[in-house]
């Protein structure tokens, strides 16, 4: 798979060539300098940007050649996605916000399961609390409870701890891990921190638009040394 953003001499190759599959049911973490493509991967590989050329398997469809409105179907299916911030709509309650996505594209998704999602994230009893009424953690635990309320394929994340503490970070990649380790959840998730990246299964590095190393069962002092030598060859 490769993706350039300009042309000519202006040219900037975000993937290069890029080759990689993701177990499913697994947590993978994906790490590497600023502009190593770590997120232009998780918007192709999410179907929200189309690469220039290679393919994309979700859900055993190849993305690529789907037009707008089927990958846009297939997204909602078999697709979630968490972002660093997390676009709740203020004027919706806890239990509205997750709902949303489904209302948009005409399905109906039961107020048990979303109750049941809430639940999930550790939001009981917080059904009717507008986003104004909950902290940062607790905005972030709705937005991932939105996104895994139809249970997808995989669950892609990007920098979703990065507006929160340390402690509330905490709490937020303790939930991600029990939704690998009980659904059987595939997550990919794009991080700079190493404590988050120490909660995969595995963790990837990129630089220049292409995977490098990996690195399985990671510890954080495994991860901030891989991490620091990356970033010294990048000077």
């Amino acid at each position: 798979m490769c993706r350039t953003y300009g042309a000519g001499t202006g040219a900037v190759t975000a993937l290069a060539d890029v080759s990689i599959g993701f177990a499913a049911g697994a947590f993978t973490a994906i790490m590497g300098p600023s502009g190593s493509g770590k997120s232009t991967l998780l918007q192709c590989a999410a179907g929200l940007e189309r690469p220039d050329s290679g393919m994309i398997w979700i859900a055993g469809t190849e993305l690529t050649r789907l037009n707008e409105r089927r990958r846009t179907l297939l997204r909602r299916a078999h697709v979630g996605f968490v972002f660093q911030s997390f676009n709740l709509l203020p004027s919706l309650t806890a239990e509205q916000n997750v709902g949303l996505p489904a209302r948009l594209a005409g399905r109906r998704v039961s107020r048990t399961d979303i109750r049941s999602a809430l639940r999930e994230v550790g939001l009981a009893g917080r059904e009717h609390r507008y986003p104004t009424e909950l902290s940062g953690g607790q905005q972030q635990r709705v937005a991932i409870a939105r996104a895994v309320v139809n249970r997808p394929s995989v669950l892609f994340a990007d920098e979703p701890t990065g507006a929160l503490d340390s402690q509330t970070s905490r709490d937020v990649l303790s939930m991600l891990r029990a939704l690998v380790d009980t659904r059987g959840q595939t997550i990919i998730m794009v991080t700079h921190d190493p404590i988050a990246a120490a909660r995969a299964d595995r963790v990837v590095f990129f630089a220049d638009g292409r995977p490098i190393e990996e690195l399985v069962d990671p510890t954080s002092g495994s991860v901030l040394d891989h991490m620091t030598r990356l970033e010294a060859a990048a000077c």
